[in-house]
């Protein structure tokens, strides 16, 4: 019964923090980072070309700063879904916004595991269609037809 309540509350602490870190994304914030996220988190991007297992803070916000900026959105939690470890949760959410590159609007479904410890985030395994991003990013093409 004690171990219960005590999953009970980690899931509760961490599906705040996954709130929080949900709400931050896309807004450029890197200073969420140190905060939320552990210093040895992995972010797992299975579905980048090519795909991707990014190691410990350093690299990681090395890979999403260049990447930050290029599209401005908002992201909305749709769905949390619960494991049997309360310290791992399954998340759906979704993006709006546009790019600041052509201006095109950026929208995307996401599927996340977000695994916790210690009250922050040590691990992301983000599933999202790429291709999505990328078309928001590339400039309409002019044709000159005569």
């Amino acid at each position: 019964m004690v171990r219960l309540l005590n999953d009970k509350k980690v899931r509760e602490r961490n599906i705040d923090v996954l709130q929080t870190a949900i709400s931050s994304i896309g807004r450029g914030n890197s200073e969420i980072f140190s905060t939320l996220y552990t210093d040895d988190w992995v972010l797992e991007l299975p579905y980048s070309e090519p795909p991707k297992v990014l190691n410990g803070i350093n690299e990681i916000i090395s890979y999403l700063k260049p990447q930050m900026g290029k599209l401005e959105f908002t992201l909305r939690l749709t769905n949390i879904f619960e494991c049997l470890d309360p310290n791992l949760l399954i998340a759906e959410y979704v993006s709006e916004g546009k790019s600041t590159i052509t201006n095109k609007p950026y929208q995307n479904s996401y599927i996340g595991l977000w695994r916790f410890r210690d009250g922050k985030i040590c691990g992301v395994k983000e599933y999202m269609n790429p291709i999505i991003a990328n078309e928001a990013n590339t400039p309409l093409e002019v044709t000159n037809e005569k």
